[in-house]
């Protein structure tokens, strides 16, 4: 289930991909760990790194849409950009960084019709350049509705501009920030301005790194910074859309990192404890150790079913089947918070060791918690899933299978989405199928219960109005919620893999365990009614125990001791 570098083959892409994927890890392999540790504590900017890029064609040939190209080889395909994303965030959260940004950074662009703008872009990764996405602003944070980017005509069909963001990846060294601003005396929508800013321009000052890391965040200011009529990207409503579009497509890629940065984790914690002994025995022979590290395993294993199988979702999407826009805020709350709890898990288990300085558990323990709250933002992303959820639960709709995606495809449909509105119109396919797919599996069959109780709270003690409009108590319902989407896509990916009954049925007993603690958070709720209580605790259910499967399950933990050492 994990990537191991010593071993890894992606047979299922093109011998170009495989290629790259494969020198990336070789690039991180042949420096060792201890250089990897050492860049990290010393907040080394890595260089290295954005060099091997350049002279690989990393960045152009996976972030260069087919149209604007040079190859065969140039491509936006959502799983290879997820595979690399994993690899990224294995090795540390700095190195994905500056590729994420860099991905948000082209979002506007690749969804531009300035092909002149396109063009500077793509020769821009040909030459090794990394890009950035100036949205936040320091009072505003991602508010785009609230920026202080003021753009002033200057009488020759441009702008200048002046203004500052702040928090903004790559600020440092970006060949291309697309900014996002607003025309002087010009309100709402129809003032929104995106273009595109040079770091290297005298009119860009760099004011500072906010962050005390190897990654430069910056804040930066543009003063009467010269917007030429080619440097305009999107404006009015088209550059709201840009903005949303665009993390629609790049923040997909939170959940992947996560995935990374466990997996390493997992591998370390799991060596360590076997071969830690304590009171004459290895940690790993007491109960509630294996427990722990049978639970971050199944945990770990189901972010990963989830992940994969969204990239089948976002590479299928088309005009008429957006089903994609519940999936990614899916992958940046649910996957990246399941992250934070297989660290804890490990953390719990190997104790002090995750401190220590040589470890690359100490980093992941710091790393893993920005996903979710710098980037992934969980309240936000659980309100936006609620609008999915009256479609999702009751309104199915036919659609042809999604096949599972590897192929050498550009996925062009993710830069022309169109406007970002309408997601309570977006109809899925019945949840149920896949659940009763699997309903031989003891604990999906339990879990199932629960779901169809989520089905009849909405119907018979649906939120009254006054609790539709309790933010607080909403979000208590969209966990409930996520869990069933989440156990979904869990089990269509187990059906095209070759995930094990046992495994699938050791993590639907964890999300049985999970859905009857949100049903008891919302029991305690103090908008919640007497019925919808008394709802809440009749959701409380056992997982199904076995303990022969779960010793099989903990037997493919085992395995993993000494499965992978990163060379010293």
């Amino acid at each position: 289930m994990l990537l191991n570098p010593h071993t890894y083959d992606p047979a299922d892409f093109d011998p170009e991909t495989r290629r790259l994927l494969r020198a990336t890890i070789d690039f991180f392999e042949e420096r060792g760990k201890g250089k990897l540790l050492q860049a990290h504590i010393d907040r080394e900017w890595y260089a290295d790194f954005l060099e091997f890029a350049a002279e690989s064609g990393l960045f152009a040939k996976f972030l260069t849409p087919t149209t604007d190209g040079s190859s065969e080889d140039h491509r936006w395909d959502t799983a290879r950009n997820a595979a690399l994303s994993e690899i990224l965030g294995f090795y540390g959260l700095n190195y994905w960084y500056t590729w994420q940004v860099t991905v948000l950074g082209l979002g506007p662009v690749w969804q531009s019709g300035n092909a002149e703008a396109r063009q500077h872009a793509a020769r821009l990764l040909e030459e090794g350049h990394v890009m950035a996405f100036g949205l936040s602003e320091r009072g505003h944070g991602a508010d785009i509705y609230a920026t202080d980017m003021i753009l002033t005509p200057d009488g020759d069909g441009g702008f200048t501009a002046t203004g500052g963001k702040y928090y903004i990846g790559n600020g440092n060294v970006a060949g291309l920030v697309s900014v996002f601003g607003r025309r002087a005396g010009v309100e709402g929508p129809d003032g929104y301005v995106f273009f595109a800013a040079d770091s290297r321009h005298p009119a860009y000052h760099l004011v500072q790194n906010v962050v005390n890391s190897q990654m430069f965040v910056s804040e930066f200011r543009l003063e009467d910074y010269p917007v030429r009529p080619q440097d305009v990207l999107h404006t009015g409503k088209a550059a709201f859309d840009a903005a949303l579009n665009t993390v629609n497509v790049g923040k997909f890629n939170l959940c992947t990192a996560a995935i990374g940065i466990c997996e390493h984790a997992t591998y370390e914690a799991v060596t360590h404890a076997h071969r830690r002994m304590l009171y004459g025995k290895p940690v790993t022979a007491f109960p509630h150790v294996r427990r722990e590290l049978t639970d971050a395993y199944a945990r770990l294993a189901a972010m990963k079913l989830f992940a994969d199988r969204s990239v089948d979702y976002f590479r299928s999407a088309g005009p008429d089947d957006r089903r994609y826009l519940l999936f990614n805020p899916m992958t940046k709350m649910k996957v990246t918070t399941e992250g934070e709890k297989v660290i804890d898990l490990l953390w719990d288990v190997i104790a002090a060791k995750g401190f220590e300085a040589d470890t690359y558990f100490d980093k992941a323990a710091k790393d893993i918690r920005g996903l979710p709250k710098l980037e992934g933002t969980v309240h936000v992303n659980l309100a936006l899933i609620l609008k999915f959820m009256p479609n999702y639960l009751f309104q199915p709709a036919s659609y042809e299978p999604v096949p599972s995606r590897r192929d050498a495809a550009d996925d062009e449909f993710l830069f022309r989405q169109g406007p970002a509105r309408g997601l309570g119109q977006i109809k899925f396919q019945d949840w149920r199928t896949a659940y009763d797919a699997h309903a031989g599996i003891p604990n999906v069959a339990r879990f199932r219960q629960q779901a169809d109780g989520l089905c009849e709270l909405l119907l018979k003690h649906a939120p009254s109005q006054e609790q539709q409009n309790d933010l607080d108590f909403l979000l208590a319902v969209g966990q409930l919620f996520a869990l069933v989407v989440y156990g979904q896509l869990i089990l269509e990916q187990a059906s095209l893999t070759e995930a094990g009954a046992d495994l699938v049925d050791e993590i639907f007993a964890i999300l049985v365990r999970d859905f009857s603690g949100y049903a008891t958070e919302l029991h305690g709720k103090a908008a919640t009614t007497e019925d919808q209580a008394a709802w809440a605790l009749a959701q409380v259910l056992r997982p199904v125990d076995d303990g022969d499967r779960t010793a099989r399950v903990w037997e493919q933990v085992l395995a993993l001791v000494g499965a992978y050492e990163m060379r010293p």
